[in-house]
């Protein structure tokens, strides 16, 4: 990751999505900025890491070709966090790339920047990565996540073909947390709610207990190959929703590739890639 260039956008405009969501739309105006570095790629679970850099920093004045190891220059205190995001949209004819962030109060590096961005703001970006998208081989497409889920969720509902079929699951606070999305008519949309912020409802709602888990294992399975897409709180996902396709439903490896965790309750992202290590670790024995 640390020899990757980083590419240098900024704040187009800003849009309160949901109570939750806050939209964040860059671009760049530069010669060498944006999209003159940057290429998309055709995963509908593109995903960039997102450079937060303190807005005193002196980034021309950094080793070029800017990558990760340019910020080995600085202090620590002033040295870059970076965190991980779905592109929602990445739209090359305007030079724009689309990024939602969830929500959680002032807490976290991302949100906390995301609720007071600012049109000409910079932000720094690597990537993308990616790994998912819709296989047209599929019977039928079971999808499932929370909200950090609903940015690719939302990209692959748009990839499908228009004969399409499948399930979804998108469990969110509340009614107030639905956003409009595009799906064949084939495809079943359902919201679940778990009556509040992710990060602030009980145990008995999140982990073991959130509703999507519920959700998904109750519902009736269909017909032929089902090709699987699952991400959203760690616990829930890893613990409960992944043994239950792999292993009750005996999906094949190669049909449920993409079920993971994109965060855990009560750790930030170093620590849940910490604990992501540990649980491979634990797998592999």
């Amino acid at each position: 990751m640390a020899g990757r260039p980083v590419h240098t956008f900024e704040v187009v405009r800003t849009e309160q999505l949901t109570p939750h969501i806050v939209r964040v739309v860059l671009g760049g105006s530069g010669q060498g900025t944006g999209f003159d570095t940057f290429t998309p790629n055709d995963y509908t679970d593109a995903y960039v890491k997102l450079v937060f850099v303190d807005d005193d920093v002196d980034v021309t004045a950094l080793e070029q070709p800017l990558t990760l190891d340019s910020f080995n220059a600085l202090s620590e205190h002033h040295r870059p966090v970076v965190r991980t995001y779905t592109v929602r949209r990445a739209d090359p004819e305007n030079r724009e790339i689309t990024i939602d962030f969830v929500m959680h109060g002032e807490h976290g590096v991302a949100a906390r920047w995301a609720g007071s961005a600012r049109p000409g703001q910079r932000l720094f970006v690597m990537g993308p990565n990616g790994a998912y998208a819709p296989d047209p081989a599929a019977d039928w497409h079971l999808m499932a996540g929370d909200e950090s889920a609903l940015p690719a969720i939302s990209a692959a509902l748009e990839a499908l073909p228009a004969d399409a079929v499948g399930k979804v699951f998108i469990e969110v606070p509340g009614p107030e947390d639905e956003v409009a999305l595009t799906a064949p008519a084939g495809v079943q949309v359902f919201w679940i709610y778990r009556g509040g912020r992710a990060d602030l409802v009980p145990e008995g709602d999140a982990g073991d207990h959130a509703p999507l888990i519920e959700a998904v294992r109750e519902t009736a399975w269909l017909p032929g190959q089902v090709q699987v897409f699952i991400h959203g709180e760690a616990q829930a996902v890893m613990h409960n929703l992944r043994p239950y396709i792999r292993k009750e439903r005996g999906v094949d490896a190669k049909w449920a590739s993409s079920i993971s965790g994109y965060w855990r309750r009560g750790r930030t992202e170093e620590t849940f890639r910490q604990w992501k290590r540990e649980l491979a670790e634990a797998e592999a024995k």
